[in-house]
């Protein structure tokens, strides 16, 4: 005989299906939590189990799992999950938690019955086809970097930061006709939003580079409004980390536990690569990366375009500095000093000549004193890794969750002092929020 289990803490409802049920010729069993309903999917072996998904004691979600992970016990079971209410999110989660149909309530026992007696399977659950894509927008002319993101750690709102900015690391780099993004932190949604407001229904493509998956570098990505806009192109470019694949890091922070909206529901068009060369193209735009001193895999990166290059290193702490400081062991070793000091060399080569730094400057040299092996440096280092390598602008960035607008502007100025002292014109400023600066290559002379 044909035997079905009802999983509802409402018994109204249990009463209804099961008479129904009933008289289609299936035996019922009934089940009013989902501690109760395992137990009896285990002693009954029904055919299908209806389970509504929130109940005390345990959820439609977990009753979907045990079961499942008891196939071999309840070989051809179908579950069907009910819910009063429809969100999509709870939708793509039942499917993954092992239903094979979702109904939201009211149920009729007659849509039951048409999927227990093998009639198609909930549409719903089919996927629309493609849909035919726009084309690209073209990006107006000129070649431009944009600040949206210049805080380190976690996003700091306030009277006290509103000239520098609070958000998270995000900047926007338009260059021979490609947008690309560099990092996701908070900074992003805004962005974003004035993005979808300047190109309208015209499809675009972006290119993100990820330094790494800090959450203060990814933070922003599930409020950036291009992801959430069929026809865009959103490739998005990092290295893997220690643990997880780029895509499933993205993807952890966008799971139900944590978000209404997973990562894989987006209607955009989104492609990952995980980078193995560093050196590649975006267009014709040239990005060479190195990797930085940095807790986990970060890396910083260099793009050269027709009208100038841009050095991108939010986090990084100087090797020689990190290494031999007194309170981190002071290691004095002639090697020791020696591997130190070609590290720092490595970085200032690739930053030869560059035409404008973007460079870890989160404390000062009194403060970095309690933050050593962090993977932040001091702005002192920061202008002296610029001077050494000849940058013609320097930009402070990743400022300190507790450094508020009078602390940066004091660091530039004594900023701009060290760089007086050395005789140099070299520009310095602090990032802020909001700050667009053409990248016009400058005359050398």
């Amino acid at each position: 005989m044909k035997s079905a289990l009802l999983i509802d803490d409402d018994p109204i409802v249990r009463k209804v299906l099961s008479k129904a049920l009933s008289a289609a010729g299936w035996i019922i069993h009934e089940a009013k939590d989902g501690e109760e309903g395992i137990q009896a999917a285990l002693k009954h072996h029904p055919q299908a189990v209806i389970c509504d998904l929130l109940m005390p004691r345990c959820n439609g979600f977990q009753v979907c799992r045990a079961l499942k992970g008891k196939m071999a016990e309840l070989p051809g079971l179908t579950i069907i999950v009910t819910t009063n209410r429809g969100f999509a999110t709870d939708r793509l989660n039942a499917f993954e938690s092992g239903a094979d149909h979702y109904l939201v309530k009211p149920v009729l026992a007659e849509d039951i019955l048409k999927i227990l007696e093998g009639s198609p399977l909930d549409p719903a659950k089919a996927k629309s086809p493609p849909s035919n894509p726009s084309p690209v927008a073209e990006l107006p002319a000129g070649n431009l970097l944009r600040f949206w993101g210049v805080r380190g750690s976690i996003p700091t709102p306030g009277p006290n930061t509103v000239f520098y900015g609070g958000n998270t690391t995000c900047i926007e780099l338009r260059a021979d006709n490609q947008l690309i993004i560099l990092d996701s932190g908070s900074g992003i949604r805004l962005l974003g939003q004035q993005l979808v407001e300047e190109f309208k229904q015209r499809s675009l493509a972006l290119t993100l580079l990820l330094t790494h998956t800090h959450w203060d570098h990814i933070q922003g990505f599930p409020f950036f409004a291009p992801a959430y806009i069929a026809n865009n192109q959103v490739h998005i470019i990092g290295y893997e980390g220690y643990r997880k694949g780029l895509e499933n890091t993205l993807a952890v922070q966008m799971e139900s536990s944590y978000f209404p909206i997973g990562l894989r529901q987006l209607p955009s068009n989104i492609t990952f690569s995980e980078q193995r060369d560093m050196d590649f193209h975006v267009g014709p735009v040239r990005v060479r990366t190195i990797f930085a001193n940095h807790p986990s895999v970060c890396v910083g990166y260099r793009l050269d375009t027709s009208t100038g290059s841009v050095a991108f290193l939010p986090d990084h702490e100087s090797y020689a500095r990190m290494r031999l400081h007194a309170r981190a062991g002071g290691e004095k070793a002639p090697e020791t000093l020696d591997y130190c000091r070609g590290e720092d060399q490595k970085l200032v080569e690739f930053l030869r000549d560059v035409d404008m730094l973007i460079l870890d400057s989160q404390y000062d040299a009194a403060e970095y004193q309690s933050h050593i092996g962090w993977g932040h440096s001091c702005y002192e280092d920061t202008v002296a890794t610029a001077l050494a390598a000849g940058a013609k602008r320097l930009f402070l960035f990743h400022h300190d969750p507790s450094h508020d607008d009078a602390r940066i502007s004091r660091m530039v100025g004594h900023a701009r002092e060290l760089v007086a002292s050395h005789g140099s014109n070299m520009e310095v400023e602090a990032a802020r929020e909001g700050l667009s600066v053409p990248l016009l290559k400058p005359a050398r002379g």
